[in-house]
């Protein structure tokens, strides 16, 4: 799942760059969600209270569908970042901006999750439900070398540019552009890849019913530590 490095990048450097730097910028939120998911996936298969737990988050994911899909996403995309900005950026005080930004990202990430739990049961169709190495490899594999640069970086980059720019639809063509894609989605797949890969291994390494109800919990867990440190970049500096 694509997130966007907000800090400056100067004309010169190299799309890839850019990317590597946005990953190491984010080196430690991505350990600290790795390390809580892997944990989860060996309490699961070693720690019987996770198991029941987890297994109980299958059979509502069982229940809900698509419908747990589009709600889990909804609330880790566009919630929880909105909640952590009042509450740790705007001292508990929500204002227009923050409906605002509700009204465009509760849809895009509802029909995000929407589309990741159809990839999902694709690629159970496809490789198995099988825990192998060589099926969670090739599922791997699909999804941040064939999915996320041909649907899930691009959709989200041009989202949010639409979005930031007032939702004009001048000069939209120029999403469709090999520029636009060098120099927006290039680095955002190289900053992605850094924290989704172990990730979607993690994922992939669990029955097809938590897949989801675990992907919904690392993204909200990256996004509410994307936005506080995209915060605290924003945030001006005090003259000493």
């Amino acid at each position: 799942m694509p997130m966007f490095d907000d800090t400056p990048k100067t004309p010169e450097e190299a799309p890839w760059m850019a990317g590597l730097r946005a990953a190491r910028a984010n080196l430690v939120p991505a350990l600290i969600v790795q390390g809580i998911m892997l944990a989860l996936v060996l309490g699961y298969y070693f720690y019987p209270p996770t198991t029941r737990w987890l297994n109980q988050l299958a059979e509502f994911k069982q229940s809900w569908g698509y419908g747990y899909s589009a709600l889990s996403a909804a609330i880790a995309g566009g919630v929880f970042p909105e909640i952590m900005r009042v509450l740790l950026f705007q001292k508990g005080h929500p204002k227009k901006a923050n409906a605002t930004n509700l009204l465009f990202t509760l849809p895009f990430w509802g029909c995000t999750g929407m589309a990741v739990d159809g990839f999902y049961r694709m690629q159970t169709e496809w490789f198995g439900a099988e825990a192998t190495l060589q099926v969670v490899a090739a599922k791997v594999i699909v999804d941040q070398f064939i999915y996320n640069p041909i649907v899930a970086a691009p959709s989200g980059a041009w989202f949010y540019d639409w979005k930031l720019s007032g939702c004009s639809f001048r000069n939209i063509g120029r999403f469709l552009t090999a520029k636009y894609y060098r120099q927006v989605i290039v680095p955002i797949l190289f900053a992605t890849w850094g924290v989704w890969i172990p990730l979607v291994a993690i994922l992939y390494s669990l029955p097809s019913l938590l897949q989801i109800p675990l992907f919904g919990l690392a993204l909200a867990m990256w996004v509410m530590l994307y936005t506080w440190l995209s915060e605290q970049r924003s945030q001006p500096t005090s003259a000493s």
